[in-house]
């Protein structure tokens, strides 16, 4: 723990960490937070599609089987 030598000799801003460097000097650093949520881009925007209709299928007859006589 540091010891506190003089107080109110720096004005302090919020959010800032204040030191003494090596040499003496008092030094001031950004505090790390957790980090800040991103902004979420501008995508551009998609153009509408429309769906077609599904075309129609053709009907295709079903082949009727004849009973053919038998020939006697």
């Amino acid at each position: 723990m540091g010891k506190i030598i003089v107080k109110k000799v720096v004005d302090r801003k919020p959010g800032h960490l204040y030191y003494v460097d090596g040499k003496g000097n008092v030094c001031e650093a950004k505090m790390a937070r957790g980090g800040k949520k991103k902004k979420k881009k501008k995508t551009a925007k998609k153009k509408k599609t429309t769906r077609r209709k599904p075309a129609k299928r053709k009907t295709t007859r079903k082949k009727t089987t004849r009973k053919r006589k038998k020939k006697r």
